[in-house]
């Protein structure tokens, strides 16, 4: 009989246990607590999703104005650039030939 524990210690060890379980309820209890309630995740997914679509746009835009100053860049410096320097190389190398 000395392998038998005894109602003693099956009291002590009942009550670890339940102390446990206590502390596992407290635990969920406060884990429910910090949950997100579905219609404010909804709200912020909107939020989000708005947000991204905002910066999208804007994205577009600065990729427009991006192309807009290549084609200006290109119209308003280097054609005109082209147009000066191309007399000149034609007459320099047509005057060295003679």
């Amino acid at each position: 009989m000395p392998d038998e524990p005894t109602l003693g210690e099956i009291a002590r060890r009942f009550e670890d246990r339940l102390g446990d379980v206590r502390d596992d309820i407290q635990q969920l209890g406060r884990r429910l607590d910090e949950k997100v309630d579905q219609q404010i995740y909804d709200l912020r997914h909107e939020t989000l999703m708005a947000r991204v679509t905002a910066l999208e746009a804007l994205r577009e835009k600065d990729a427009e104005k991006l192309v807009a100053t290549r084609r200006w860049l290109i119209g308003a410096v280097i054609i005109p650039l082209i147009g000066v320097l191309l007399p000149v190389l034609i007459m320099l190398t047509q005057g060295g030939g003679t």
